[in-house]
């Protein structure tokens, strides 16, 4: 086992979750309107996504990279939808009361990590992205063992977990300044970015 694959499968992990996305906004607005636990289990649900790309590219799982990526028009218009879904939802919802504590959901702490979960899943490329990416870093598929692929997937999961915990714990620090008409507002800019987000997924089936 090469444990020195760890830490590159933090900074790994932690560089793919950081580029702004519909997921971002997503959380954001979560853990504004639901509180930071709810937040930071959505962001884990990402996290855990990347794990499961990033352990096919790490094992070398050639036949279900092909797989997923010869599906990925439709796993990408089934989640184009849904984030148009999203989006619309968000938009039309009324801002709730903004609380300094939030009672604990597990309901709804479920249905945001899963949420989330599903939404980044469906990227099937991601997978290629992993693979480029660990090639860059001087790690080759499934070359260094399954200790050394597992240190680099757990890497992964935590380098994304981290920028989650950072982001929700940052965004939570907010929630006391906002208004009814702030987070109504806030309600309309996330609801029609995650939409666009959506659109422009359902464009690219359709470009491609």
């Amino acid at each position: 086992m090469d444990l020195a694959l760890f830490p590159r499968g933090l900074i790994i992990g932690f560089s793919v979750a950081v580029p702004v996305g519909p997921m971002a906004v997503l959380v954001i607005r979560r853990t504004i309107a639901q509180g930071w636990w709810t937040g930071l289990v959505a962001g884990m649900g990402i996290a855990f996504a990347d794990a499961i790309y990033g352990s096919i590219a790490a094992y070398g799982l050639t036949s279900i990279s092909s797989f997923l990526v010869d599906l990925q028009d439709v796993v990408r218009v089934v989640g184009g939808l849904f984030l148009c879904y999203l989006g619309y939802r968000t938009f039309r919802s009324p801002a709730p009361e903004v609380t300094a504590t939030t009672k604990y959901s597990a309901t709804r702490h479920v249905g945001a990590f899963f949420s989330t979960l599903g939404l980044t899943l469906t990227n099937p490329t991601t997978i290629l992205s992993f693979a480029a990416i660990f090639s860059g870093f001087g790690v080759m598929n499934g070359d260094g063992g399954t200790g050394s692929a597992a240190a680099l997937v757990a890497g992964v999961f935590l380098g994304s977990t981290l920028w989650w915990f950072m982001l929700t714990g940052g965004t939570s620090m907010l929630r006391a300044r906002l208004s009814t008409a702030r987070l109504t507002i806030l309600n309309r800019i996330s609801g029609a970015v995650i939409l666009i987000f959506g659109l422009i997924a359902l464009l690219s089936v359709l470009r491609a």
